[in-house]
């Protein structure tokens, strides 16, 4: 299960975010979102653990625990959308 993590510090690393949720089952991967000019940390990032059981323990437990001074925000990710644009209906044709 893929498991969004949002409100984290900027300070967080992927090794903490791991660890944290290594405490509720295996952990495939782990992924924080930086901004693609800054390349600063954005906030917000993703888990993967490939137990379904253990990704919902760990969504009970750490949703709205303090991590770094913050109240995570953490639940199953959302499938992500197609955002190529794209529709609009046709331009100007004669």
């Amino acid at each position: 299960m893929k498991i969004y993590v949002g409100n984290l510090s900027f300070n967080s690393t992927q090794s903490e975010i791991g660890d944290l949720f290594g405490e509720y089952g295996e952990v495939g991967d782990v992924a924080l979102i930086t901004d693609r000019e800054t390349g600063r940390p954005r906030g917000f990032g993703f888990v993967e653990m490939p137990n379904d059981d253990d990704a919902r323990k760990a969504i009970e437990a750490l949703n709205g625990r303090d991590f770094g001074g913050r109240q995570l925000n953490v639940n199953e990710a959302k499938p992500r959308e197609n955002s190529r644009g794209g529709g609009g209906g046709g331009g100007f044709r004669r």
